[in-house]
């Protein structure tokens, strides 16, 4: 069961991301299917997103790099779960998500997605 305080602060992250972010999409590649082939197909989302360079006491050059950025993305409205493989473009640069968390206290409700992307 949902708790109401985490969907009070989903709508504080997205009134934060909203004033303070931009707009971003997330771009996720479905593969052909395996017995017909077939391209693979690209869906995009329109997302808002705030991107963040990690601080260099972070960055260890094996998990965190340098250039990685880390991107609160607003899980108000978004229809999907941004993963692994996805490719977010915040910034005109695309970023391969590398590592994610739904920051989902309750189980249930997504308040903010964090994710780590790198070129």
């Amino acid at each position: 069961m949902a708790n109401p305080i985490y969907a009070r602060l989903q709508g504080t992250a997205q009134r934060l991301i909203a004033k303070y972010g931009q707009a971003g999409t997330v771009k996720r590649l479905t593969p052909p299917d395996p017995v017909y082939g077939g391209e693979p197909v690209v869906t995009s989302y329109s997302v808002t997103l705030v991107p963040m360079a990690y601080e260099a006491r972070y960055i260890d050059g094996t998990t965190i790099r340098s250039g990685d950025m880390q991107i609160y993305i607003s899980a108000v409205g978004l229809t999907i779960e941004p993963t692994v493989g996805d490719v977010v473009t915040a910034n005109g640069t695309d970023y391969a998500i590398v590592a994610g968390d739904p920051n989902k206290f309750d189980g249930v409700t997504a308040v903010v997605f964090i994710v780590q992307g790198r070129q």
